[in-house]
């Protein structure tokens, strides 16, 4: 009976789990979170500091998928600054004030909208408090590392107070003013609203409608060249609108001065119409075109007036105005534009140049006043302009002598509300207003100093610069920083540089809610100059945009950002607010005020931009709660995203029981393997890949932590160490370089690369004869220590797991670093140990690994024979093409039979045409060809030339159950250490 050798052999020992377990990652997430940042906060130089600036979350609400992509991300990059030698400032902050928080806590009251604002503060600081302290605890469970003792918030006193100062900066620059006009209102919320604010429907369906709207008597007389025109019939101008209700608020009709119009006849409607029917048309929706007679210029009908017949008297000569506009086209429409200037940008532009008044009576709801409709005011009243304003105009024209010519539905892109997801208008108001028209090429100029991830973010951001001239900063709101303002009892707005330097001293003084809750005539508030006129002056109640809040929040650091990173949607949101606000401070303006810069280096808040995408479902559908489809990062981390119930029948064991949770290194991973920059995806297929991922690091791991040994530190290295050595230096190469580039999925790509092809499939193959039953010499310490700086910023609790499944003498070993605190680049390996030159091996590794391959797919085919088992079965002739063909490899000879985790390796010279006798006289043989330097050579797969071992397996002993020479050896040496270990 053969003896069992087991005992002789060094097998891999370790306690590292095959999967994580729950009761102990506590631990590992403190150590890799929190500890490690205060680490590296002492550790690292304080005089190479990188600050990524933190771009508050909404404290309104659970998070989802999409949070822990925004925070994950940010920690991979500061994770890797770290790695890179950097002292990472990194301080959370969350957004607070707003309309969502004060709508849920209003909903949330018996009688909300009873509350008195001071009421709703109270109860909206204690919701948000409250969110963050739940957000910060899901973020802290996703293994972020970050400053969460000094995070901060914009409702923080300190906060504000940084806030106004700046208010006041732009102000005392002129930056800051009121005006009438019109603004984006949202009758769901009550309030103004930013353009960053608005989503857009591209299914809305609106009333549109063309109506006839008739000219002033005495047209004939100022229109030329109409002979043959009946003079004594009624002319109209039509128009088309597709917001029929916006025609009480109607001012002027706008044409163009170069456009060519037509007087024509519509069949069953009496009278003549003024229209422009674009060449080679036959007048598009309009009714039908009975005649066409005459012709007329644009700049003939700006003499002309009209009548609105829903305010005007049909009987005056005075009549309003047809105007010239830029904007009016020729290939919509009627060429003929119903303009008002109290709900329309465009025909606020036109109208106020010529002093035409921008009108608009609705009320806060969006719902007519009196005034709408002044003959009959109760007719329109009270009625929602969006939900039934259009058709009660409607019938009012319609009943009015027919103005109506006909009526259609339709869909086009219209702009929402994004919180409410309801539909905004355009109404003119009394709002206060930044000025960044004036700060823009600035602000453009800043853009050019900035790094874009991606580059297209560059054009977008641009673009949305470009586009905007002013920004809407007042809300009417009660939950959040108020505008300081002053107000006469006419309703004139006071702020001045004293008023608001008061105004903040007194707010420093009794807390920012006083504004609310103190009286309303309190003279504290008024400057010493107007106290005695405390009676006339009350405290405005608007609040600010809360991307004013957001947007100033770079100014809690006298340095530029590093990186700011968040959704491409902030493109035109924060990005934007935080680059205008920061150039508005920082760029010398003509008012009075303090100097500052021109120079653009360093005025944009960030150095560099990046964005993210979206997070989708498995079926590439975004997530929202109507869909029902929204993943939840816990979701991931608890394994149920994953978890199959058992089916009817199906046996019960606890592996389907209930879900195995695979922690934030799933999530993380899941992240770091998505590119990022476009919208990503998650469900089961996508996690199943990301497990199986992460258990192969993992068996990775185990074989390490299991197999190094103190002896492999000065033990001679084979050329199989130094390729794997080179390999190593490689990947680290690469994976750092995508890293510094924030291309983690490529990082990932490259680095599970490289742990199937160079670590798993060649190089642990390669070495388990030798770990198993030789001197357990080696590379895998240092190639441990590689892995884990490349895992480091990606699944730092594996990381820390890891490390603590370390063996006894690598945790007696104090010269060692811990894998999170090292230099990415720190060296390796002692260069004294290497005897091989780097050039030589590198010149060497695509022959052996041509080689390699070959014999791979020859044993494939032997083994699908069924002629071969195990690779050791079999021995192998390489045959070069010519004298010394494969001299590259025969510097190697004595190693090639482990290198190729073969029994022997025979390089065999031959006459061309010829075959070795070897090769002839073998039972069986599987031939593959491969190339080095574009010659052809071949390999052969034979069976074994001696007995197996049985010990090490190998077909090398010279007689059947006796052990080869090798393992004669160890077996002696490890005997005699046995025997002095007794002895001592």
């Amino acid at each position: 009976m053969s003896k069992s050798w087991q005992s002789t052999l060094r097998l891999p020992k370790s306690s590292f789990p095959n999967r994580p377990r729950p009761h102990e990652r506590k631990q590992y997430l403190v150590r890799c979170t929190d500890d490690f940042y205060e680490w590296q906060a002492a550790n690292r130089p304080a005089d190479n500091e990188f600050l990524l600036h933190d771009g508050p979350p909404y404290a309104n609400g659970e998070l989802h998928a999409g949070h822990a992509l925004n925070k994950i991300l940010k920690d991979m990059i500061n994770r890797v600054k770290v790695q890179q030698g950097r002292r990472v400032k990194y301080i959370p902050g969350w957004d607070c004030h707003g309309l969502p928080i004060e709508m849920k806590v209003v909903e949330a009251a018996k009688d909300g909208k009873k509350m008195s604002p001071g009421g709703i503060r109270t109860a909206a600081r204690k919701l948000a408090s409250s969110t963050v302290s739940a957000q910060m605890k899901s973020f802290k469970s996703y293994a972020v590392m970050a400053d969460w003792e000094n995070k901060w918030t914009t409702m923080d006193m300190e906060f504000e107070i940084r806030q106004l100062r700046l208010f006041q900066k732009m102000a005392r620059r002129g930056l800051i003013y009121r005006k009438h006009k019109p603004v984006y209102w949202s009758p769901s919320s009550a309030t103004a609203l930013a353009e960053a604010e608005l989503e857009y429907n591209e299914a809305h369906v609106s009333k549109s409608a063309w109506v006839r709207l008739p000219i002033v008597r005495g047209w004939q007389e100022v229109i030329p060249g109409l002979e043959g025109v009946d003079k004594d019939a009624k002319l109209y101008a039509v128009i088309w609108t597709t917001t029929p209700w916006t025609l009480p608020a109607n001012q002027a009709i706008a044409v163009r001065d170069d456009m060519t119009y037509s007087i024509v006849r519509l069949a069953d409607h009496e009278g003549l119409h003024l229209v422009s029917i674009p060449e080679g048309s036959t007048g598009g929706d309009l009714p039908e075109i009975s005649e066409v007679l005459g012709k007329v210029q644009g700049s003939e009908l700006t003499k002309l007036r009209y009548l609105n017949p829903l305010l005007d008297d049909l009987n005056a000569l005075e009549g309003r105005p047809i105007i010239h506009a830029t904007f009016v086209r020729d290939d919509s429409g009627t060429g003929m534009v119903h303009c008002a200037p109290g709900h329309g940008f465009d025909d606020y532009l036109a109208c106020e140049a010529l002093g035409i008044p921008a009108v608009s009576h609705l009320d806060n709801e969006g719902c007519f006043t009196a005034e709408a409709y002044p003959k009959n005011p109760d007719a329109l009243k009270g009625i929602p302009v969006l939900e039934g304003g259009s058709d009660a105009v409607l019938d009012l024209l319609g009943k009015e002598n027919g103005y109506i010519l006909k009526v259609k539905y339709y869909k086009h892109k219209y702009p929402y509300d994004w919180r409410t997801k309801k539909p905004i208008i355009i109404r003119a108001t009394a709002q206060w207003f930044a000025d960044v028209g004036s700060i823009k090429e600035h602000a453009l100029a800043a853009l050019e100093e900035v790094r874009f991830v991606p580059e297209a973010g560059k054009n977008r951001l641009e673009a949305f610069v470009k586009g905007r001239s002013e920004w809407c900063i007042s809300r009417q709101r009660s939950w959040g920083v108020p505008i300081p303002a002053l107000y006469d009892a006419n309703g004139n707005a006071l702020m001045t540089d004293e008023s608001i330097d008061h105004i903040i001293s007194v707010i420093r003084e009794r807390k920012i809610d006083a504004w609310w809750f103190d009286d309303a005539h309190d003279p504290a508030w008024l400057p010493e100059s107007l106290r005695e006129r405390a009676a006339e002056f009350r405290r405005g109640k608007d609040t600010m945009d809360v991307w004013f809040d957001s947007g100033s929040s770079w100014t809690q650091t006298d340095k530029q950002a590093d990186v700011y990173l968040e959704g491409s949607d902030q493109h035109r949101g924060w990005f934007q607010s935080s680059l205008l606000t920061r150039v508005a401070a920082m760029v010398a303006q003509d008012a009075p005020g303090g100097s500052s810069t021109t120079n653009t280096v360093g005025l944009s808040p960030f150095k560099t931009l990046i964005t993210h995408g979206f997070t989708l479902d498995k079926d590439g559908k975004k997530m929202s709660k109507s869909l029902g489809n929204i993943i939840s990062a816990n979701q991931v981390m608890d394994g149920s995203l994953l978890f199959e119930p058992p089916q009817p029948g199906q046996p019960q064991g606890k592996k389907n029981r209930e879900p195995e949770a695979l922690g934030p290194d799933a999530l993380r991973l899941w992240i770091a393997s998505s590119d990022y920059t476009g919208d990503i995806i998650l469900g089961k297929p996508v996690l199943r890949t990301v497990h199986q991922v992460l258990l192969k690091y993992r068996t990775i791991i185990r074989m390490f932590t299991g197999s190094m040994q103190p002896d492999a530190r000065t033990a001679p290295l084979t050329a199989a160490d130094h390729i794997a050595l080179i390999q190593l230096k490689d990947v680290m190469q690469e994976v750092g370089k995508y890293y510094d580039n924030y291309e983690f999925n490529k990082a990932q790509a490259a680095l599970s690369r490289w742990v199937v092809n160079d670590v798993s499939a060649f190089y642990l193959e390669t070495l388990k004869d030798r770990l198993y039953c030789g001197d357990s010499g080696g590379v895998l310490e240092p190639i441990f220590h590689g892995l884990l700086r490349m895992l480091a910023p990606v699944t730092p609790v594996l990381v820390e797991e890891a490390w603590e499944y370390r063996p006894q003498w690598m945790k007696d070993d104090t010269s060692l670093v811990h894998p999170l605190q090292q230099l990415y680049d720190a060296p390796l390996v002692d260069p004294a140990r290497l005897t091989y030159d780097e050039k030589t091996i590198r010149e060497s590794m695509p022959a052996i690994m041509a080689a390699h391959g070959a014999i791979k797919a020859a044993s494939e085919r032997a083994r699908s024979d069924k002629v071969l088992g195990s690779s050791l079965q079999c021995s192998v002739v390489l045959v070069p093409h010519a004298e010394g063909g494969l001299a590259v490899l025969e510097r190697f000879a004595g190693e090639l039979d482990a290198m190729f985790v073969v029994s022997a390796v025979d390089i065999v010279q031959v006459k061309e045409g010829e075959t070795p006798k070897e090769v002839e006289e073998a039972e069986w043989k599987y031939s593959e060809v491969f190339e080095i330097g574009g010659k052809a050579h071949t390999v052969y797969v034979l069976p074994p030339k001696q007995h197996k071992c049985p010990r090490c397996w190998r077909y090398v002993a010279p007689v059947e159950d006796q052990l080869c020479g090798r393992c004669e050896e160890v077996v002696e040496a490890r005997a005699g250490e046995a025997s002095e270990s007794k002895e001592v």
